[in-house]
């Protein structure tokens, strides 16, 4: 399964100089293949996580389209686009996830449940230990640091197991130890014959990669 963006931008109407709008990002085109592992790089406030939710389903471009197997996502129902999001796509957001109501565990089974997929518990528990923090499976949210609710994130969604797994800076919160640790496990997955796009500020994520985009004001340079 390969997603694919064509030249596609987001606007926002908003008055800058001469201008009645803000291009967040303009006229990328990217694919994503499985089996490849993808970097993206850049400054805050460049674009990047626009793109991703662009990729995700989430953020509707401007301009043209993003194509998974050819279906483009936004010409899809609102249910079939939700569905897509819970089984094909696993995205690990930048933002705090957790319900604090729910357990680790529970958080991290949550997408599954909603489908009624068959019982993840088994997977759940095998990412929480591979991330190191299995020992906090019955613990809220709350008690957690933020580089463990980031492993959670990400723990959630490798037992997601969608084709395509778009990553948000999934080592802002962790220490060297662990950074290598959830680069690697990206890294495994893409071997495993996922799509991977990591967003990231982490320069050692390029030792990781098959390929390496950065992007500058909104447009994406070619890769290096």
């Amino acid at each position: 399964m390969a997603l694919r963006a064509d030249n596609i931008s987001k606007q926002y109407f908003r008055k800058t100089g001469e201008a009645n709008f803000f291009s967040a990002v303009s006229h990328v085109s990217l694919t994503l293949d499985p089996g490849t592992l993808t970097v993206l790089t850049g400054r805050s406030g460049s674009g990047k996580t626009t793109l991703l939710h662009m990729l995700s389903g989430l953020l509707p471009p401007s301009e043209g389209k993003v194509l998974l197997d050819g279906a483009d996502l936004y010409a899809m129902s609102d249910a079939d686009l939700s569905r897509l999001r819970n089984t094909g796509l696993s995205v690990i957001p930048q933002a705090r996830s957790a319900l604090e109501t729910l357990t680790v565990l529970e958080n991290v089974l949550l997408p599954g449940a909603l489908y009624r997929r068959k019982d993840q518990r088994a997977e759940a528990l095998h990412w929480l230990e591979k991330l190191g923090i299995g020992h906090l499976q019955d613990a809220r949210p709350a008690a957690l640091s933020g580089g463990e609710l980031r492993r959670m994130a990400i723990a959630r969604a490798l037992t997601q197991d969608g084709e395509i797994l778009l990553a948000d800076e999934p080592t802002g919160d962790l220490d060297d130890e662990n950074t290598a640790l959830v680069l690697s496990t990206l890294r495994a997955a893409a071997d495993a014959g996922k799509a991977v796009l990591l967003v990231t500020h982490e320069q050692d994520a390029k030792d990781y990669a098959d390929c390496v985009y950065r992007m500058n004001e909104g447009e994406m340079q070619a890769c290096i």
